[in-house]
């Protein structure tokens, strides 16, 4: 008789609904220029980023090879910020409204990989390496703020090592504190999936529902109906249902798929994009 937890969803099954749901949320991020893509794709894809999350603790904490998987997702993360920092210093052509892609997903992924680790380390009592591996990352801009101030001379050469070798989280949604804060409470509970799941959907909600909706219920002409229809990244919230099918099996699939289709689909649809843009523009 199959068991409850083979019939649930596996990693790798939750990766495909994650893609699937962050391929409609670009599609619209890419051509929302165009005013002929849905809205609806975007709320769909609120849930894909922590379902990612999601993953990547369950990645992390079943791998045999904790740095070959880290250099996995860091390269990656060298390749798109790379490209990002010579876009927005003008060192590579982007399109003619001047937008770029942003998606910084595995510059989070980075930085969480480090905390985890360091997070392990605190665990056994390794607290120099440990406080290191988790201050450092989360620090981090903090740090560069006070010595580009400091020393201005230092502010190109700190900017290069924050877009490349040390990753720094950012206002970006991909690579912000609060996406940073969900990974790190995901990791924390791992062991308990109701308490897990709970304080990720209570977080969730708490910023994006409560403090994100008290910051704009001071903007002129707010309703909070637009908390359903403009600042709807709350709506992240429902990967919870999603998290809990998960069945804590690794499933089968391509091991290298998604390394593989994360950038590429990024700058495929960047491209389409640019190249629809004197026909789409102002439809």
């Amino acid at each position: 008789m199959e068991s409850i937890r083979t019939r649930g969803l596996s990693s790798t099954g939750l990766k495909w609904i994650a893609l699937i749901l962050m391929v409609l949320d670009h599609i619209h991020y890419f051509f929302a220029y165009t005013g002929r893509v849905p809205e609806w794709f975007s709320m769909a894809g609120r849930l894909a980023a922590p379902l990612f999350l999601f993953c990547l603790v369950e990645g992390f904490s079943h791998t045999h090879d904790r740095r070959r998987y880290f250099m996995k997702v860091y390269a990656i993360h060298l390749l798109m910020s790379g490209l990002l920092f010579l876009m927005v210093c003008g060192l590579l052509p982007v399109r003619p409204d001047g937008f770029y892609p942003m998606n910084g997903m595995m510059t989070s992924f980075s930085i969480l990989m480090v905390v985890f680790q360091g997070i392990d380390w605190l665990g056994e009592k390794r607290w120099g390496p440990g406080l290191a591996a988790v201050v450092l990352p989360l620090a981090w801009p903090v740090l560069a703020g006070l010595l580009m101030q400091g020393v201005p001379a230092l502010q190109m050469p700190l900017s290069v090592l924050a877009y490349t070798l040390l990753p720094m989280w950012n206002s970006n949604p991909d690579a912000s504190l609060p996406t940073l804060v969900t990974g790190i409470l995901l990791y924390l509970l791992r062991k308990n999936r109701r308490a897990q799941v709970g304080a990720f959907g209570g977080f969730t909600l708490l910023y994006f529902l409560g403090y994100v909706g008290w910051v704009v219920s001071g903007l002129p002409d707010f309703h909070w109906t637009q908390m359903f229809t403009l600042y709807y990244e709350w709506y992240g919230a429902l990967a919870a249902v999603l998290m809990l099918c998960y069945n804590g099996e690794r499933g089968q699939g391509p091991k290298r798929f998604f390394y593989v289709f994360y950038p590429a689909h990024v700058y495929i649809l960047y491209a389409l994009s640019w190249a629809a843009y004197p026909l789409l523009a102002g439809g």
